[in-house]
């Protein structure tokens, strides 16, 4: 026969005095006649100790169990960040690598910017290209921000700005020697003032340029009409 560790427990005093006298020691009488040991007070005092506390430490663990579930339960469904909404991340390309993205092929129009973070009306139109991108892109319209920074830039001002501004647009750097053939393979008439803006059709036409800080409502017209004709 078996015992379940929460079958009924012998008596406490007949434990005790069989251990007492397999042990040989005769325990002392108390005033009453009654044969009581310290040994008795002591075990008869840890297991009321015991049936005390034990009731005590098992609702606590449930409660402590049932707030630790619930915690993992709050965390796998808490929402992550998306792609979509993930803040731009800058990367270096050379002079050829950037005619590769201005490149259409029957494609997407493509917005394109030159900035830098020391330019200031680069820094002040920048908030309405991040607005024109959120609310276009959607809609057909692709916008990659081009920097002219310094390869240096790339991990410290160039991200800090991007963050600043909550852009989410592709950001890349032009690692050049001389970025003058660069400017000019974008357009001769362009000198490399910054900021610079050009708005090419799906064809890979430019349908829409200009130096210096955007006229916000003009670009969106040109938008709207480049957009009209995909």
């Amino acid at each position: 026969m078996t015992c379940h560790r929460f079958c009924r427990l012998r008596p406490v005093a007949a434990v005790v005095n069989e251990f007492v006298a397999g042990s040989g020691v005769k325990p002392p009488v108390d005033q009453s006649g009654d044969k009581v040991t310290a040994l008795q007070r002591k075990t008869v005092s840890t297991v009321t100790h015991y049936r005390f506390v034990a009731p005590v430490v098992l609702v606590i663990s449930v409660l402590l169990l049932t707030f630790l579930t619930a915690a993992q339960t709050r965390t796998a469904h808490k929402p992550r960040r998306t792609s979509a909404n993930a803040p731009a991340a800058a990367r270096a390309i050379n002079a050829e690598e950037m005619q590769g993205l201005l490149k259409r092929n029957g494609t997407r129009p493509l917005l394109v910017n030159y900035w830098a973070t020391w330019c200031d009306p680069c820094r002040d139109e920048f908030p309405d290209l991040v607005k024109i991108d959120k609310q276009y892109r959607p809609q057909g319209l692709d916008f990659i921000a081009i920097t002219l920074d310094d390869l240096a830039d790339l991990k410290t001002a160039v991200p800090k700005f991007l963050r600043l501004m909550n852009a989410t647009m592709p950001v890349y750097l032009l690692n050049v020697v001389d970025p003058e053939p660069a400017i000019n393979s974008v357009d001769r008439e362009w000198g490399g003032a910054l900021p610079a803006t050009f708005l090419y059709n799906n064809k890979g036409e430019v349908v829409y340029k200009h130096f210096g800080r955007i006229n916000t409502n003009e670009l969106r017209a040109a938008i709207e009409k480049v957009m009209s004709h995909e």
